[in-house]
């Protein structure tokens, strides 16, 4: 069997902090936040020359918080509900044989004082994330619009999201530090994180987000965010 030795080339500071609540698929918070940055020997401002030029990027990266728990041939995917096995290669799963993963993700800007950073929106990434590889997103080539998506062809219904009086206040106070953090965590919630075998409509759920740790919970009306407070 072939092997290969691969080294990160950068690691990602990002908002969010725990897997639960990270988004299934990148581009679906277009609000979340994230660095780049690039490690030595790589982080050279001739390795990002001409980058700026393009809006999008693919990461190569390692899924670090799973990897040692191994592969699984077959898997659960969210979008069946939780119950329904099928083969890890036709999922995203992160149970897979490498531990590795691909997003893509809005690149904003490009700084090279002190080191390199690319600062993207709408990563899935969890912080501390390791990259392997960076790859200009080519629209006309890798956009295919006439392509099948099977069994995950439905994106469903946003969840609504509405925010209590505590959480509108709280919000307020940390519009200074976060000025995206309302509509992240809209974001966040109408993707519906919780597990697809979620039934209990008293459950109150916590996520954390930054140094936050945004407690909701869900009834009739969609999601509802009781309270935002240090983590």
């Amino acid at each position: 069997m072939s092997q290969w030795n691969m080294q990160a080339i950068g690691r990602i500071e990002s908002c969010y902090k725990e897997k639960f609540a990270i988004p299934r698929q990148p581009g679906l918070t277009p609000s979340a936040e994230a660095i780049l940055h690039l490690l030595p020997p790589y982080d050279s401002p001739d390795a990002v020359r001409e980058l700026a030029q393009f809006s999008h990027v693919w990461l190569v990266f390692v899924f670090h918080a799973t990897a040692d728990q191994g592969w699984r041939p077959t898997v659960r995917p969210p979008k069946l509900g939780g119950n329904q096995r099928v083969g890890v290669f036709a999922t995203r799963s992160t149970f897979r044989p490498n531990p590795i993963g691909l997003s893509v993700a809005r690149l904003e800007r490009i700084e090279t004082d002190n080191g390199v950073r690319l600062y993207l929106a709408g990563a899935d990434l969890l912080d501390g994330t390791p990259i392997l590889d960076i790859k200009p997103y080519l629209a006309y080539a890798d956009a295919l619009p006439d392509a099948s998506n099977g069994y995950a062809d439905d994106g469903g219904q946003p969840l609504p999201v509405r925010f209590s009086a505590e959480a509108e206040a709280q919000l307020l106070a940390l519009q200074a530090r976060h000025p995206r953090l309302r509509s992240l965590i809209a974001e966040v919630l109408a993707q519906d994180p919780r597990p697809g075998y979620a039934d209990d409509p008293t459950r109150r759920y916590g996520m954390a987000l930054y140094d936050l740790n945004i407690l909701w919970c869900c009834d009739a009306a969609g999601a509802l965010v009781i309270s935002i407070l240090p983590a």
